[in-house]
């Protein structure tokens, strides 16, 4: 369990790390059915919180970097032109899970198309879109402020989703709800059941296998978490399962680890993440809140623990 308080705070940010707003149409009409899970990053929030800008730098994901830098590769400067990038892993039946990139900003298309015809990169043509080669990966314009980013199956499959050949999301009604649910708050974002019922099962560690998680687990439909910085630092998972009863039996199984770590651990740190949490249920919801001011956040984030758990 020694893991546990901070894989709960990080789970949605190691791997693909989000500040977010509301999801954009235009980011919404890319998005096969299949996704898995969603994430955004609202850049104007990011600027105006220095706690947020430390976090970003810290567990900065691979995916984002290699995002922001096609967009420097085409002119664009993520810090001042960018508004918002929205992620979206998704399932394919023969390239299992992809992931396309949304951003919009303040970037004109004519000079972003400027920039392709100086490096003298031509598009190719996929229907009525074009796609441009951009620092390793392939992008095309959704509009004239729009750019989407990804391999070129996953770019394919989502223009595809977009021009209705394939099941775009509003197909998926379980996703939509929980969207719904989660994208009115400056960070957000959504998993599907399977992403869910791994993320708790990485969660509990050992507790997953000496509470059985795999009769649990069964009964998790998904989950979304919202993070906000306005006043300290803020995190709020919510996991929906299928009653009240799995809610609860859940809640149990995070508190009597959470308690185990408590009476184990001599890690200042632990201690302090651990006291910055608190889980409830909530009919047929687990709830788990992280909250804490920044002084106390800034210092774990320069942490060995925090190091050591965010890799």
């Amino acid at each position: 369990m020694k893991r546990f308080a901070w894989i709960l705070v990080l789970v949605g940010m190691t791997g693909s790390a989000a500040w977010a707003g509301p999801l954009a149409t235009a980011a919404r009409s890319v998005i096969p059915k299949e996704t898995q899970q969603i994430i955004c990053v609202d850049y104007r929030s990011l600027k105006s919180s220095p706690t947020a800008l430390a976090l970003k730098d810290r567990v900065l994901p691979p995916n984002l970097k290699e995002f922001e830098a096609a967009l420097k590769s085409l002119g664009i400067d993520p810090d001042k032109e960018l508004e918002s990038l929205t992620f979206a892993a998704f399932r394919s039946q023969k390239s299992g899970i992809q992931v396309i990139g949304v951003a919009q900003g303040t970037f004109p298309a004519a000079r972003v198309r400027q920039q392709l015809k100086t490096k003298k990169i031509t598009g190719a043509k996929y229907r009525d879109s074009l796609i441009y080669p951009a620092s390793g990966m392939n992008m095309s314009f959704l509009d004239d402020f729009t750019l989407i980013f990804g391999e070129d199956s996953a770019l394919k499959a989502a223009l595809d989703a977009r021009d209705g050949y394939s099941q775009a999301l509003n197909a998926n009604q379980e996703m939509s709800d929980m969207i719904a649910s989660a994208d009115n708050g400056p960070v957000w974002s959504v998993l599907d059941s399977t992403g869910t019922q791994t993320m708790m099962k990485s969660a509990l560690g050992e507790a997953a296998g000496l509470a059985d998680y795999d009769s649990v687990k069964k009964r998790l439909l998904g989950s979304h978490y919202a993070m906000d910085f306005t006043n300290g630092v803020q995190f709020d998972l919510d996991v929906l399962t299928s009653d009240s009863i799995t809610a609860g039996a859940l809640s149990s199984l995070v508190k009597a680890g959470m308690a185990y770590r408590r009476m184990t651990t001599s890690s200042a740190t632990d201690k302090v993440a651990l006291e910055a949490m608190t889980v409830e249920s909530n009919s047929s919801k687990l709830q788990i809140h992280f909250k804490t001011d920044d002084k106390k956040f800034q210092s774990l984030l320069q942490s060995d623990f925090f190091a050591a758990v965010s890799r």
